[in-house]
């Protein structure tokens, strides 16, 4: 009797052992449908174990076996095993939700494309093939460099489908590997590299073969881009694939277009989560056949198999969107550091201001630091960053009379400008003159926005939405307040300013209403005076006349009790910067704030990146916070806080925490309701990262099988939000 072990996505910490017809071949790696109780589910094979401990005539019979994807090889499934293990999550979990949701579901994939094979670069270390269909294949195969599948297949339907059979054993004990279509590889440099791109590009490019960690360090307008094409056309020649990752969706649409420019003949795989189901399942297969020579995505795209990978890019690497938060709660840049490791790859990790967790590995020897201090369009040069201060020069609806005067002077010479405030909606609190009531969520413990262009109030945490109500439900008081400001407020403000100029907002709420891509295409066009934007439009963007960065409201994260508040600052206001003179013209930036003197604002100043990391690692040393610890967060929630906050107490007593291992009190979530959940969390601290996973991996078993009914929990491992 067969028998294989398959993971399913299912939320129990076990794999589920079937049997398989004697006749039948399912190795690791292949995709099975499988009865589940009343349902039909599509698992992965990750065994063949020759004995199962369950009764035979209690397991069930594997239904089918799916042959319409490539094999998931030896490395995906360790690459899983890894993630499962380090970020305390079932194996099954982590494998099928890893693959495009259309692989997870019985629904027939899209119409496969053409598909290409090789000879595998390292063939097993295995007795050389009997005489027979296998090995014909297998010298047909290694007599080319690469030989399309159809060109293989015999006339005859029966026939076809053994060819294809024996394809796939073949590409399953690797003698054989996907490969791609020999098409031309033409590359179309954007513009002759400067001197320090030259020295960052040979020092990368020597490193090609193996594995070397790289922090990219390079200014705003640096061209890290320009290197990533140069690195990635050295790729594509020696017939591998680069895999790129970036933060957010919204930043996919440019990089592709330079990247389709660069490489007009390459095949280039998009993944990132805003696709449909069908363009993201053929993405994903034209990586994992080997057919795509690049793949360009977000942190999803990290789990994708490629088995040509030569080349591994993580641009904007300090960004926090690489961290998943719900299922599998994994860091994509952390993933992608340790698959570089797996495979021998170079990884280039690019940024204009590195997580502290990147430079400290760079202090300590770990990854080979690369500079880019210049910005490199000829005459450009870094922007003048001053602050103004508000004790002395107040403001009027938000803005100081040197800010106006600076975007009245930008006006003046047809130059743009660019005024950032990370707050969307119109206001972030309406308010009661009469009584004080404020508007709330009823779901959450937070206060409603409110968004003016639909009269609406809404929570930015659970989605709850209201109208904005006549008079005060609590008093009925017609004279309603909003407080503070947000960036539609912003934008009703500086069209009152200045009505004859062109205004444009770009938020996550304009984002919904209209294309993206086409706005930023229509800026970088000329299309707009003054921008109004989040953080949204601080990073990888290039406006060509933005020579005016104006910052408000950027004072409170100086107040924040999150550890983290200081470096997500001082990277937001740096990358904002950045926006302003990427040309010959000098750009200026404005800051209005209370606190002209703090330190975060004097680097900032001085484009003292250094300085300020190295500061801000002292500091977390000092207090105890990572780098120079690891955490860890149990989460729970539940309809009562009461049963939450029992829950983790009875869930620190379970295992006993080894030396070197803190685990602290729990205490409820800064926003402790959100859509009608009560949270709380129990942190838990060591030095040593070995200690600390020895103790979650023990810790996990046990609260897998004395969780209560009535409250939802998970582990996530490195945390990097604590609201």
């Amino acid at each position: 009797m067969k028998i294989v072990r398959v993971a399913l996505d299912v939320p129990l910490p076990r794999l589920f052992d079937y049997t398989l017809g004697e006749a039948c071949s399912a190795p690791p790696g292949v995709r099975v449908v499988v009865p589940f109780g009343t349902r039909r589910l599509v698992g992965l094979v990750v065994e063949n174990p020759d004995t199962t401990d369950i009764d035979p005539a209690k397991i069930k019979p594997v239904e089918r076996v799916l042959e319409d994807a490539p094999t998931l090889p030896g490395d995906w499934l360790a690459l899983m095993r890894f993630l499962s293990s380090y970020y305390q999550r079932p194996l099954g979990e982590t494998v099928m939700t890893s693959l495009p949701p259309r692989l997870r579901s019985l629904k027939p994939l899209p119409r496969e494309d053409r598909v290409f094979w090789r000879a595998a670069v390292r063939p097993p270390e295995s007795p050389p093939l009997k005489p027979g269909r296998k090995r014909d294949l297998l010298e047909r195969i290694a007599s080319r460099d690469v030989v399309a599948e159809d060109l293989l297949l015999p006339e005859e339907p029966k026939e076809r489908t053994a060819t294809r059979t024996a394809l796939r054993a073949l590409a399953a004990a690797e003698w054989i590997e996907p490969g791609s279509d020999p098409g031309g590889v033409r590359f179309v440099a954007g513009h002759p590299l400067t001197p320090p791109q030259e020295a960052v590009l040979g020092t990368i490019a020597a490193a090609l073969g193996r594995f070397s960690p790289f922090l990219l360090h390079g200014v705003t307008g640096s061209g890290k881009t320009e290197i990533y094409l140069h690195l990635i056309a050295e790729v594509l020649h020696q017939g591998r694939q680069a895999l790129v990752l970036v933060p957010e969706i919204g930043l996919t649409p440019q990089l592709e277009a330079r990247f389709r420019s660069a490489f007009p003949e390459a095949v280039i795989s998009l993944l990132h989560s805003g696709l449909d189901e069908t363009t993201r399942t053929s993405g994903w297969l034209r990586a994992a056949r080997g057919e795509a020579g690049i793949v360009l995505g977000t942190r999803l795209s990290v789990l994708t198999p490629l088995p040509r990978l030569a080349l591994m890019i993580v641009d904007e690497e300090h960004d926090s969107s690489f961290k998943q938060h719900e299922g599998l709660r994994y860091s994509g840049r952390d993933a992608a550091v340790f698959r570089a490791r797996q495979a021998g790859v170079p990884i280039v990790l690019g940024t204009a201001t590195p997580s502290l967790e990147t430079y400290a590995n760079t202090l300590a020897g770990r990854y080979t630091l690369v500079e880019l201090p210049d910005r490199a369009s000829p005459g450009a040069r870094m922007p003048l960053v001053r602050t103004v201060d508000l004790r002395k020069e107040p403001e009027v609806h938000g803005f100081t009379p040197s800010l106006i005067a600076a975007l009245e002077a930008r006006l003046a010479r047809g130059e743009q400008s660019l005024v950032f405030i990370n707050r969307r909606g119109y206001a972030p609190v309406l308010t009661c003159t009469a009584c004080g009531w404020a508007a709330g969520c009823t779901r959450c413990t937070a206060r409603l926005v409110m968004h003016s262009t639909d009269r609406r109030l809404r929570c930015h945490h659970c989605g709850l939405e209201e109208p904005i109500p006549r008079a005060c439900p609590q008093c009925g008081n017609v004279d309603l307040h909003a407080q503070g400001r947000g960036t539609q407020r912003v934008e009703e403000t500086l069209a009152q300013r200045f009505p004859k100029a062109r205004l444009v907002r770009i938020d996550r709420d304009t984002a919904r209403r209209k294309s993206l891509a086409s706005t930023l295409e229509s800026i970088r066009d000329g299309g707009a005076d003054i921008l109004i934007g989040t953080q949204m439009i601080a990073k990888g963007h290039d406006f060509p006349g933005l020579t005016l960065v104006g910052v408000l409201n950027a004072d409170s994260a100086l107040v924040s009790t999150d550890y983290r508040a200081g470096e997500r600052l001082f990277a937001t206001l740096m990358q904002v910067a950045g926006r302003a003179g990427r040309r010959g013209q000098q750009g200026e930036v404005i800051v209005q704030t209370q606190y002209p003197g703090h330190p975060l604002y004097l680097a900032l100043a001085r484009h003292d990146y250094a300085g300020f990391a190295r500061s801000q690692l002292a500091e977390r040393e000092a207090a105890g916070f990572p780098p120079s610890v690891f955490e860890a967060a149990l989460r729970a929630e539940s309809a009562k806080l009461a049963d939450a906050l029992k829950f983790l107490k009875e869930a620190s007593e379970l295992v006993e925490a080894p030396e070197g291992v803190t685990l602290y009190d729990p205490v409820p979530h800064v926003i402790t309701r959100r859509a009608n959940m009560e949270r709380a969390q129990l942190l838990v601290q060591s030095r040593s990262r070995p200690a600390m996973q020895g103790f979650l991996q023990a810790w996990n078993e046990a609260l897998f099988e004395h969780a209560p009914g009535n409250v939802r929990w998970h582990l996530d491992v490195d945390p990097i939000d604590f609201d």
